[in-house]
């Protein structure tokens, strides 16, 4: 069993705690520039206001008592206003910096997920699903088929030759014929169909809603395939077999009819080179 890396727990932060965060910072700046605004609309009234001592008072000496009892206030209302504005920039930064942590945290989770699921999902050689993935996603297959009553076929491919690739050439260019075919294999299917390597030379194409003729479609898109190696080219030939999901069949049912077409292909001696199309062996369905 694949044992997932441990997540720390500050970065298991549920999407709503972000939109509180965000809240919260949102309000504490509307109160800072209310604030700011309420400050300056004051000074402008006090600084207006030494005039009207002026014209009211009638002795120099009480107008000069107003003044410093209104600079003092307005020194006093500054000094205020300048510790509450440092103190909210303060936690308004503090804030950003948690919400900027708890992103990289989220970033940090994504990027392991991602690995944890190419590890988990994903053949390392080919980038193709492995076997764990195609099981798994045959039986969710064999389920819509059924529920959906819509065809199902499944692809069995054996390239031809690997063995003797990698005996002559090494096991570098037999990597690199794998890879170049399941290459091929993902851009000649549907964004609907699935692509499993099995393991060593085995292939397995899941083909939902898929009629004979599209079959050849793809046998047709995946011939021809040619690795150019130290200025000569090395012809990936293959042999493959089909057949359509019975109703009732189990998927290793399944698959073991898919395999015996494939296997009927390769004793019926039809390798074709990579110039020619090889036609699948195609298994009657009653």
């Amino acid at each position: 069993m694949l044992k997932l890396p441990s997540i720390p727990e500050h970065a298991t932060v549920p999407p709503q705690v972000f939109r509180e965060h965000l809240r919260k910072l949102d309000r504490r700046q509307w109160w800072l520039w209310s604030s700011t605004l309420l400050v300056l609309v004051l000074l402008t009234v006090a600084v207006a206001s030494f005039e009207f001592p002026s014209i009211l008072a009638k002795e120099q000496s009480t107008y000069s008592f107003y003044l410093n009892q209104a600079v003092r206030s307005l020194v006093g209302i500054v000094l205020i206003f300048s510790v509450y504005l440092i103190y909210q920039q303060t936690v308004i930064t503090r804030m950003r910096n948690q919400l900027a942590d708890q992103i990289e945290s989220l970033a940090k989770v994504e990027s392991l997920t991602n690995e944890v699921y190419k590890l988990a999902a994903l053949d390392q050689l080919t980038g193709l699903y492995n076997r764990r993935s195609g099981e798994q996603r045959l039986s969710e297959e064999i389920s819509r088929a059924i529920r959906h009553q819509r065809p199902l076929t499944v692809l069995m491919i054996d390239l031809d030759g690997l063995k003797q690739t990698n005996d002559k050439l090494g096991h570098a260019i037999g990597d690199l014929v794998l890879r170049s075919f399941a290459l091929r294999l993902q851009r000649a299917i549907r964004g609907s169909d699935l692509a499993v390597r099995l393991g060593g030379d085995e292939f397995m194409v899941l083909l939902p809603e898929c009629r004979v003729e599209e079959v050849h479609l793809v046998m047709e898109r995946l011939s021809e395939l040619e690795i150019e190696h130290e200025g000569s080219k090395i012809a990936c030939n293959f042999s493959c077999g089909w057949t359509d999901y019975k109703p009732g069949e189990t998927a290793e049912e399944l698959l073991k009819r898919a395999d015996e077409a494939l296997y009927a292909h390769k004793r019926a001696g039809q390798k074709k080179r990579s110039s020619e199309s090889p036609r699948p062996v195609s298994e009657s369905v009653g």
